[in-house]
């Protein structure tokens, strides 16, 4: 007879599958590994797309995202702080708006990549440039083009899927406890996906 585990489905929902995927995907199946499900099946939303954050924490976008996958057991909505102030209050409200729609096998959580999900992909890397100082990494407004696309061109990952973030988003899972140790906020949604067990 196959485990329960096996059958644990998550949608995650980004504010931009194009290149969050490449992400998203594998950090996400690290975070269930390391909460004891490292078989479950996380899957990236791409039908309906999302255009934007603001669609994503759009209420009646959500509800639609929920009504066509009755069968998921775990929602996650995950979008880049961005450095906007109150983006995680923003995502916190969305998330206990959406919870009387939820099916009764269903959980839905809201998280903020600081400031954007490249940082959690940088988390993982071992060869980060020593002239770098990770709180400035944390704190950069825009560390994607400050940071991330000058690592990956460093990498020679620039003409790869995603500007590199499919092979960097696999390498980072790998290394999940460097981007624990690295990015609290990770910690806490480990922590909020792990109580659902």
């Amino acid at each position: 007879m196959r485990s329960e585990k096996l059958s644990f489905s998550v949608l995650v929902i980004p504010e931009d599958a194009t290149n969050d995927h490449y992400i998203l995907k594998p950090i996400v199946s690290s975070i269930l590994g390391a909460v004891g499900k490292p078989n479950a099946r996380v899957r990236v939303l791409t039908d309906p797309a999302a255009q934007g954050v603001e669609q994503v924490l759009d209420v009646a976008f959500l509800h639609t995202v929920i009504d066509r996958y009755p069968m998921v057991n775990l929602f996650l909505l995950c979008v880049d702080r961005d450095a906007k102030t109150g983006r995680d209050e923003s995502v916190a409200h969305h998330q206990e708006a959406v919870q009387d729609r939820l099916p009764p096998s269903s959980a839905f959580i809201g998280a903020c990549a600081h400031q954007e999900l490249e940082v959690w992909c940088l988390a993982g890397m071992a060869d980060l440039p020593k002239a770098w100082s990770w709180v400035e990494v944390r704190a950069e407004r825009d560390p994607k083009e400050r940071y991330y696309l000058p690592y990956a061109a460093q990498r020679g990952l620039l003409d790869g899927p995603g500007d590199g973030r499919e092979a960097l988003g696999r390498e980072a899972a790998q290394r999940y406890k460097s981007i624990r140790n690295r990015c609290p906020e990770v910690v806490e949604l480990e922590a909020t996906i792990g109580s659902l067990s």
